[in-house]
């Protein structure tokens, strides 16, 4: 197993910001990572959905974990592992809120998908963070 994560610290407000956050099938319209995605139930643990990064293959994925406006978690198969991600909302005052996304990669598939997609994927998320601070303040 191997993790990282990013973050930033983004102007907002915390309910705008969860409710773009976690309005999944909105995604493609605004974050520049995600090219489909789509829900098949209510925001809580054990629904699932699909998605698919722009540059690399789509597949289903499951929610594992909700605290309303401050996380969500997820877990996603690939290839003989798993894929973990843990998405953070934590207001820091005045108006502005650090977003965070942890990542954890399970099984022997770990090194190849650190080689081929960590860098991207870094990059990706300051420009999502970014879109959704953008995409929070025009659905206001």
């Amino acid at each position: 197993m191997y993790s990282f994560s990013e973050e930033a610290i983004i102007s907002g407000d915390i309910a705008a910001i969860w409710r773009v956050a976690t309005d999944v099938p909105s995604w493609p319209a605004w974050d520049p990572h995600e090219e489909k995605s789509r829900i098949d139930g209510p925001f809580e643990p054990g629904t699932t959905g699909y998605v698919k990064p722009k540059g690399a293959p789509g597949g289903p994925f499951t929610i594992t974990e909700v605290e309303r406006e401050r996380m969500w978690a997820s877990q996603a198969g690939i290839p003989f592992g798993k894929f973990c991600g843990v998405n953070r909302y934590e207001p820091v005052g005045d108006g502005k809120v650090k977003v965070s996304k942890h990542i954890e990669i399970h099984g022997p598939f770990a090194p190849i998908f650190r080689l081929i997609w960590e860098r991207a994927i870094r990059a990706d998320l300051q420009r999502t963070f970014a879109a959704l601070e953008v995409e929070a303040a025009r659905r206001g």
